[in-house]
């Protein structure tokens, strides 16, 4: 007897059409043409009669063929479950005997290898059987229970803490599961900041961080890095106003191999205890490396996957090989990538850290000039990226006086406008708040 005819007779039986939504049961799951007939028949009745399912005497007159099974005591579950892991087999078979060879022919060994892990995990999830619909909120109350304390112990949920902490005090860190956008106009600090932030700080809490540097190249951010890194060590100090403040290998003089002879020297012994003080890890797949060409979210995802990530920058957000405009509207395709993006930190556990660029102010002049974050209003390529954040920062710097600003655009949580104050002289690798204690003692 066919799992669908069995399943079907069910569902007339005890009037229980929504069965076929609650578990996800389509067409192309029966393996008959009878079957799929009495299914198209069910849907059709049920759609003409407030939702109720066909009596077995209109079944059988709509299909004649179909084999009708009177008094199945089984349960839904299990009905849907054998005839989804028939359809599953039936969709491996059709693979391997009709779509395999023909891509084993033509595709290079590193696509066929992603198309066909892709189309298995299609057929997956396209059979997979839900035991329950989402959580009940009266009925899962300990599964509430065991989550929080999972979340006490620091098991199932991070906050990777901001290098800053009026960022901190404002929305309490970054949550895991949660994306992050950052957005600032062009050449004001923005891959800096959030390199110093994002990664450089979650790799000294521990964590594996993954960045997608889509705009830099491989050295230039190894130098910047560094440069960021030793001067957290307190290898070097540097006179800011007459403050000493811990300072790192010039990262220009990094960039260009331009170190004196003493400092060489001194860097070839940092390179050596770098990973001893650095507690995590940093990922970095830049431009400029060969290997990196495909930029879409699913390769994203086997990095994190196959990386562990627990924290992952993009620098910039619409370097990335967009998802499909379905939409068919202005910015769909960035706005869709967008979205895609918020799940993949939901999926994955990560905290997803996004760069994007703000429009330029015609008002805002080189040289001299205050600090002039941007807003909301002004970032490019898709708002859909400020609606998907839990977070959003606005940033500007001056670099050549040193001073920088944070402006937290918007927060799930409060903190919106919000600010912190920056001592930015990422030459020396200091970007730091600014003390109130070290701004008192000027007067």
């Amino acid at each position: 007897m066919a799992h669908g005819e069995i399943l079907l007779s069910k569902i007339c039986d005890e009037n229980a059409v929504k069965i076929l939504d609650r578990y996800g049961v389509l067409r192309e799951h029966f393996a008959t043409e009878v079957e799929r007939q009495a299914y198209d028949f069910i849907r059709k009745y049920a759609n003409e009669n407030g939702g109720k399912a066909p009596s077995y005497a209109a079944l059988i007159e709509a299909v004649p063929d179909f084999v009708y099974v009177p008094d199945v005591t089984d349960s839904f579950e299990y009905l849907v479950r054998n005839l989804k892991h028939s359809a599953g087999k039936r969709q491996f078979a059709e693979l391997v005997e009709k779509e395999l060879p023909k891509m084993f022919s033509e595709l290079d060994t590193d696509v066929l290898i992603d198309q066909l892990t892709k189309k298995l995990e299609d057929i997956k999830m396209g059979t997979s059987v839900r035991k329950t619909i989402g959580i009940d909120v009266v009925d899962d109350v300990d599964e509430f229970m065991s989550e929080y304390k999972a979340r006490k112990k620091g098991k199932s949920f991070k906050i990777w803490k901001s290098k800053f902490p009026s960022i901190n005090e404002a929305i309490g860190g970054y949550y895991s599961s949660n994306m992050y956008t950052w957005y600032g106009r062009s050449g004001r600090g923005k891959s800096v900041i959030v390199m110093e932030d994002a990664a450089i700080e979650a790799a000294f809490q521990g964590a594996t961080v993954l960045v997608w540097a889509l705009e830099m190249g491989w050295y230039e951010w190894l130098a910047r890095a560094y440069s960021s890194i030793s001067s957290r060590t307190g290898l070097m100090t540097a006179d800011i106003d007459g403050i000493p403040m811990p300072a790192g290998f010039n990262a220009n003089r990094l960039r260009t191999g331009r170190m004196t002879e003493e400092y060489e020297k001194l860097f070839e012994v940092f390179a050596e205890q770098v990973n001893e003080i650095v507690p995590g890890k940093i990922i970095l797949r830049a431009i400029d490396h060969p290997d990196f060409f495909d930029k879409s979210l699913r390769q994203l995802e086997s990095d994190i996957y196959e990386t562990n990530a627990d924290v992952v920058v993009i620098d910039p957000f619409y370097y990335l090989d967009y998802e499909r405009n379905t939409s068919r509207t202005t910015g769909g395709d960035a706005a869709a990538t967008s979205m895609k993006l918020r799940l993949l930190a939901g999926k994955t556990g990560t905290v997803i850290h996004v760069i994007t660029q703000a429009d330029e102010d015609k008002a805002d002049k080189k040289g001299d000039r205050e600090l002039n974050p941007p807003t909301r209003a002004d970032i490019k390529k898709t708002t859909q990226l400020l609606e998907d954040a839990a977070a959003s920062f606005g940033i500007d710097t001056v670099a050549e006086e040193g001073r920088g600003i944070i402006v937290i655009g918007k927060g799930r949580d409060g903190g919106e406008d919000k600010w912190a104050e920056l001592i930015y002289l990422p030459k020396y690798g200091i970007v730091r708040e600014v003390d109130p204690a070290d701004e008192a003692r000027k007067f």
